[in-house]
């Protein structure tokens, strides 16, 4: 039962409460990078493959091991995408959303955990891990992107939220080079160099970081936000009612219709990029660990300055504009990368993607937050916009696993990659030219 003393009204701005709030992307973000973005896709791709041969047997049917992996991220991403609305209208009827985010953290930290076991014998085990593992870490950013718009006021929300992503960046570098260091040096460990036990307990250490980090995030974001729950009618309906509101408000906007338009594809390009990197670089190019962990280090370092100088960028022009200019980047590097043929290539495209990741994302994130009406359904409304970037991320990665097996060659998924980009890129240029005539 949810007493009144629990209910508290959020003063903006509360140092305590926008700490604890960036203090998550300090704990999830190694998920991101350790599982989805370096040593993970590296290690699965040599338990999966036997030589030149990229085949697996996954529970009897025999499948690419790549398209394998970019599918099981689909998968749990449309898991995520079908359910969050529900959670998420739950979370902004009963109060609990912060509830809802835990519970999701302790999902994706045990299924990071249960990597632990994953080898050559244990597949099915490997890649249902990995999905549980993406998709607790991608229910509990639907909660985590909701309180942006309830601690932070509009004026500062891009810099919070650049603030954000680059303590995310900093706290995945930090446990990455740890982890490398194990890797690279297992001998320092007590581990032979052809053991795999580095590479298992990393993932280990992914469990304990973000369980430990977010408890320090849990313990002072707000327990109840906007309870409105009257004890009339049932939770489940009340909530997809919320949720029809919404859709009716959304569809009644021109700016948000055509800028979730173009946030969709944009994700499609930036999301599936971001998981299989490290994938295209290992399998495509040959390149080893010893090339890939490194440059994977050096994206997210270079990100967190992205982050920032995007922010910058769109406090001197507008928020529009800076994610235009962060989309075109994009496509150059695309373009780029499907002649890429060795290392110096490889970690070329790296450095570019290092520097418009951090920024686009940020900045896709604060723009929509300005967009939302006046509201107390934070969560319902950040339900669409997480639900549009699930929903690309199973399309891109899914599609990205279907273009190898039908094509052969992955240089044609990253070209398709460009594609997303380009459509996302007419969208915001329509939205520009409105803005201009309104």
């Amino acid at each position: 039962m949810i007493k009144r003393k629990d209910i508290r009204v959020i003063q903006k701005g509360d140092p305590k409460v926008v700490n604890a709030w960036v203090m998550y992307d300090w704990a999830n973000s190694v998920y991101q990078l350790t599982i989805a973005s370096a040593i993970f896709p590296i290690y699965y791709n040599s338990v999966t493959r036997h030589g030149s041969d990229f085949m697996v047997s996954f529970f009897g049917f025999k499948v690419v091991n790549t398209a394998l992996y970019s599918w099981a991220i689909a998968a749990a991403y449309l898991i995520v995408a079908a359910g969050s609305p529900l959670f998420s209208s739950m979370a902004d009827y009963s109060g609990r959303r912060k509830g809802f985010m835990r519970a999701f953290t302790l999902i994706g930290a045990a299924g990071c955990g249960m990597l632990f076991f994953f080898d050559a014998n244990h597949i099915e085990l490997g890649v249902i891990s990995f999905a549980i593992g993406t998709l607790g870490y991608g229910g509990s950013i639907v909660f985590y992107n909701s309180f942006l718009p309830v601690i932070a006021e509009p004026e500062d929300q891009d810099r919070i939220s650049a603030r954000g992503y680059s303590m995310g960046y900093l706290g995945g570098v930090i446990l990455l080079l740890f982890n490398l260091l194990m890797i690279m040096k297992p001998e320092w460990f007590g581990f032979t160099k052809e053991s795999d036990m580095p590479a298992r307990i990393s993932f280990l250490s992914v469990f304990v970081w973000w369980i430990g980090f977010s408890s320090l995030t849990f313990r002072h974001l707000p327990k109840y936000v906007f309870r409105k729950r009257s004890g009339q009618g049932r939770l489940l309906t009340n909530g997809y009612k919320e949720l029809q509101i919404v859709f009716y408000e959304i569809r009644k906007s021109f700016r948000l219709s055509i800028y979730l338009t173009a946030f969709f594809f944009l994700m499609m390009g930036i999301l599936t990029t971001m998981f299989m990197a490290s994938v295209f670089g290992e399998k495509q190019l040959g390149l080893t660990a010893s090339v890939l962990i490194p440059t994977v280090l050096g994206i997210q370092l270079i990100a967190m300055f992205g982050a920032w100088f995007f922010a910058w960028l769109s406090a001197k022009t507008s928020n529009l504009k800076a994610l235009i200019i962060s989309v075109i980047l994009w496509i150059a590097v695309c373009v780029y990368a499907c002649t890429i043929r060795g290392a110096g290539g490889f970690i070329f495209a790296a450095v570019i993607i290092g520097m418009v990741m951090g920024g686009s994302q940020s900045l896709a994130r604060s723009t929509y937050s300005k967009m939302l009406p006046e509201t107390t359904d934070h969560t319902s409304f950040f339900s669409f916009y997480d639900v549009m970037e699930k929903l690309a991320t199973v399309a891109g990665t899914f599609s990205f696993g279907i273009i190898e097996v039908i094509t052969g060659n992955m240089r044609y998924s990253v070209l398709s990659i460009a594609v997303f980009f380009v459509i996302g890129l007419i969208f915001l240029l329509m939205l520009l030219l409105k803005e201009r005539n309104a």
